[in-house]
């Protein structure tokens, strides 16, 4: 394969393939091939994925979580020196649940160009293909390996009424259904999308009181990355969704009454029902 594309001296940060090598687009093709440096999580998977596309990289370092920080001070000399950077992850979208955020924080600070260039992710995936008919999600990513710390993140989360999104990890994968079904309820539906884009990919739907039983009843449906989708809170009877949004918003930071009186002011609700509505919310919370 040959590219001959010129880059501009800046950090180019490269979604690659969650699982299927041909999830990946000719202009991320180009620039791992144009660029003076490619610095990858991994080396021997940005290795594999190189030589699977016939792509030689000029020069492949490592930058991943350990050592980001001091990495980037040498992706920014790299950058002010006249080169181009390329910055892969494992799979998907860089700085989304994985290492990248740091690097692009010192290369803007230095007040170079950072320049995105999108693929995969398993989030969007996984979203296209759940069937949740809803406008609008919330991506959390990894919950606390804790179930005590677990289920306090999920506390905070009753009450939003956006498409709940996690990420969550073979082992666990079980324990993490068990306590959304304690937290929020078994009416509510979930999405398990297993190995997204790869052999054994699996998207099933149930109900949260379902979907223990669903993954002990096959030991190959605990094994794999997970996305793990969940329909959002239910509005009041005749409160708009984005009334109980604003109200869940203020909750977190201010007293009860004042954000009673807030969203009151703000959206034009009721707010003898608004403050009923916030009982409840913090009764379940």
């Amino acid at each position: 394969m040959e590219h001959s594309q010129k880059l501009e001296p800046a950090l180019y940060v490269v979604a690659t393939p969650i699982g299927n090598l041909r999830d990946i687009t000719l202009r991320a093709l180009d620039v791992l091939a144009g660029a003076d440096v490619v610095a990858a999580e991994d080396t021997r998977n940005t290795s594999h994925l190189l030589k699977h596309h016939g792509i030689h990289a000029k020069q492949l370092i490592a930058v991943h979580q350990h050592n980001e920080r001091g990495a980037a001070e040498k992706m920014v000399a790299s950058i002010q020196s006249g080169l181009s950077v390329a910055f892969v992850s494992d799979a998907g979208t860089p700085a989304v649940s994985d290492p990248g955020a740091l690097l692009v924080q010192a290369v803007l600070a230095a007040g170079l160009r950072v320049i995105p260039i999108p693929g995969a992710s398993a989030v969007v995936a996984a979203l296209s293909a759940s069937g949740i008919n809803a406008p609008h999600f919330l991506f959390y990513g990894f919950l606390p390996n804790k179930s005590a710390a677990r289920r306090t993140v999920m506390q905070g989360l009753i009450s939003h009424p956006y498409t709940l999104v996690f990420y969550e990890a073979p082992h666990r994968i079980v324990e993490c259904v068990t306590d959304l079904h304690a937290v929020l309820g078994g009416s509510r539906q979930i999405v398990l999308a297993r190995e997204v884009t790869k052999l054994f990919e699996t998207i099933h739907s149930c109900s949260l009181a379902e979907a223990e039983g669903w993954l002990l009843s096959d030991a190959n449906q605990q094994r794999g990355e997970f996305v793990v989708l969940v329909s959002g809170a239910q509005p009041a009877e005749g409160m708009p969704a984005e009334t109980l949004s604003t109200l869940a918003l203020l909750m977190e930071d201010l007293p009860l009454k004042q954000a009673v009186q807030l969203t009151a002011k703000i959206t034009g609700a009721n707010r003898s029902e608004l403050y009923q509505l916030a009982l409840e919310m913090k009764d379940a919370g």
